[in-house]
């Protein structure tokens, strides 16, 4: 699979180097932050609302 024309080799140069500078702890809550601002983007491109409709439920 080809992305962009990319080597398996580039990628392997591109992971190095960010495990470089960003530490073996920090890529994970960089791929969540990632993941999450991707879901969000796709929520507002087909209308969905961040926080889904809350009802109050009253004490009876």
């Amino acid at each position: 699979m080809t992305l962009l024309n990319i080597s398996p080799w580039e990628i392997g140069i591109i992971v190095l180097a960010l495990l470089l500078l960003f530490g073996g702890k920090k890529i994970p809550e960089l791929m969540h932050g990632m993941g999450k601002g991707i879901k969000s983007f796709k929520d507002g491109m087909n209308g969905k609302d961040e926080e889904p409709n809350k009802t109050e439920k009253k004490d009876e």
